[in-house]
């Protein structure tokens, strides 16, 4: 009984976000599959997460672009954390440190952006295919 009071305080346009960037990761993993592919999970949830939700949003009349632009910004933390992982194991402070916080700093601004754009995507496509 506790779950679904705790699933009925998550708001709505949460919950497609979440779903649409939880569909990413196995589309991700089935991207890297394919010849010189090197797909990351925060890419495939600002881009491909975020035209799913903003698919699913469509269908169920709520803002695409909203859906979109939180599944990018889930995106581009998850990519950030990547990155953290992978540049933060380095011992000191060097130029590649400081130019990994400077590339972490854009990719957490633009890729709300890149969500917001795919969310409408997905929104216009649900639409036209709907009609």
């Amino acid at each position: 009984m506790a779950s679904s009071t705790l699933l009925c305080r998550v708001p709505h346009v949460w919950r497609i976000t979440l779903l649409g960037a939880g569909a990413s990761v196995p589309a991700a993993v089935v991207l890297n599959w394919l010849p010189n592919a090197d797909a990351t999970v925060g890419g495939a949830m600002m881009i491909v997460g975020a035209s799913i939700a903003g698919g699913l949003a469509a269908t169920r009349s709520v803002d695409p672009g909203a859906v979109g632009l939180r599944a990018g910004f889930l995106g581009g933390v998850v990519a950030v954390l990547r990155l953290v992982g992978t540049v933060g194991t380095t011992a000191a402070w060097s130029g590649s440190r400081l130019f990994a916080v400077f590339a972490g700093v854009v990719v957490v601004c633009v890729s709300p952006l890149f969500g917001w754009l795919f969310g409408h995507l997905g929104g216009r496509v649900a639409a036209a295919v709907a009609r």
